[in-house]
């Protein structure tokens, strides 16, 4: 009976083969942002349902037993090639395996993975990477919990780092990495701009000092965490980072409703940290990745508006009485940061819309300018459509050392700033009474 005879006598639609990407049109590729409609996913192969339905399961069936046989083949690398299809969900998912497609598209990468959280991205990475006895190079300042699990968690199991600061210029990353060579340098991990001060990393410097020193194929991947402005304003591959991490609660998700990580970049490193996911079960569930699958859709929308918005609202606080300097990078020019500014001419898209505003005064200034606040929300986080402050210095980065934070210029003064979607007008009246209670 042919699917055409089956369907008329049932009055079922017959199953088809999913229909192939449009990834162009005529001779004009298609933007990330048309897209993010429907890449990676085929209606037909769900009954017809514009939106990918969420597949709420722990595991799918095979078709026969020489498909499950070829499957765990793949899986366990008796066969070269990876797995095929679905088995279980700690492994992949459609909701997943859709999302994955999508975020790799705004980079052009390879290839990507999804993860129940930045951290467990973060973390993921890492154990994929390093062993006892090797050292991990990295940028400062990084997320705290980063820092905490680089020195304080890997540290235990005998892995050794060393850093440089954010801005390091081409000698100084030299010194450091040539140092490291000494021992077996497993992954360069940089944050960039760093949080909480808005600091950029010189990738290309980066890519250029590990190029010169670590020879042949050995040579370390480079990470890089693009939270504060990727992928919209920032693109770090194309400055010679192999791995790019996001946490995927920020900008991605941007509605300050789930909690999610990434990673994406050239497919042997994500089939590398693919098999440790897929052992320790850091993947995000079908239900996260489908409120993600939502939430690119408007990801250029949303991240256009706030940072239109951050223009005018740094341009407010810029030289206010009671600010001793906004650390937002559309103003590196202006104030003189010549080596800050030629990285954001070299790496940069946009300025973002979260940045470091210095008040006048220590913690009390800071806590009343906080208190004082009435739309924009005390909160961690950033880039949500609504607007949040936090203080890191007695928040985010309360356990860093005292010392370190004030090596790394997390001060008692530092108020952490990421604006939203909001009317800017209203936002600048909010910041100017708030700043009227120092």
């Amino acid at each position: 009976m042919t699917d055409e005879t089956e369907a008329d006598l049932t009055g079922a639609t017959p199953r088809r083969r999913p229909k192939a990407n449009v990834e162009s049109v005529g001779n004009r590729k298609l933007r990330p942002a048309t897209l993010m409609m429907g890449h990676g996913y085929d209606p037909m192969l769900s009954e017809g349902s514009l939106k990918p339905p969420i597949f709420l399961t722990s595991t799918f069936v095979f078709p026969n037993a020489a498909a499950g046989k070829r499957h765990f083949e793949g899986v366990t690398g008796k066969r070269p090639g990876g797995a095929e299809g679905l088995v279980y969900s700690r492994f992949n998912g459609p909701n997943q395996e859709i999302l994955e497609d999508r975020l790799a598209v705004w980079e052009e990468a390879e290839d990507a993975l999804a993860f129940s959280s930045g951290m467990s991205a973060i973390a993921t990475l890492f154990l994929s990477m390093v062993k006892p006895g090797d050292t991990i190079v990295h940028s400062g300042p990084l997320y705290a919990a980063t820092e905490t699990l680089i020195a304080r968690i890997l540290g235990r199991f005998g892995v050794h780092w060393l850093d440089f600061p954010a801005g390091a210029t081409r000698e100084e990353i030299d010194a450091v990495l040539s140092k490291a060579a000494t021992g077996n340098v497993a992954l360069i991990y940089l944050e960039s701009p760093a949080n909480p001060t808005n600091a950029l990393v010189d990738v290309e410097a980066v890519a250029a000092s590990r190029d010169a020193i670590f020879k042949g194929p050995s040579k370390p991947p480079i990470a890089i965490d693009n939270t504060f402005l990727g992928p919209l304003w920032a693109q770090p591959m194309r400055q010679g980072a192999d791995i790019v991490v996001y946490s995927l609660t920020k900008y991605a998700g941007g509605h300050s409703d789930l909690v999610a990580g990434g990673v994406l970049g050239k497919k042997d490193h994500i089939n590398t940290i693919r098999l440790m996911r897929n052992t320790i079960g850091t993947i995000c569930d079908p239900h996260t990745a489908w409120m993600l699958l939502r939430s690119l859709e408007t990801l250029e929308l949303r991240m256009s508006r706030a940072g239109e918005n951050a223009v005018k609202v740094c341009n407010f606080l810029n030289g206010h009485a009671k600010v001793e300097k906004v650390g937002y990078l559309g103003f590196l020019e202006e104030q003189g940061d010549a080596r800050q500014a030629d990285i954001y001419r070299r790496h940069c898209i946009g300025a973002g819309s979260t940045f470091s505003l210095y008040l006048k005064g220590g913690e009390t200034e800071s806590f009343a300018f906080l208190d004082a606040l009435k739309i924009a929300k005390l909160a961690v986080s950033l880039g949500g459509t609504e607007t949040l402050a936090s203080h890191p210095a007695g928040m985010t980065h309360l356990s860093v050392a005292e010392a370190r934070k004030q090596a790394l210029g997390i001060t008692d003064n530092l108020v952490r700033i990421s604006i939203g979607v909001e009317d800017a007008d209203d936002l600048i009246a909010d910041f100017d009474e708030a700043l009227k209670a120092i």
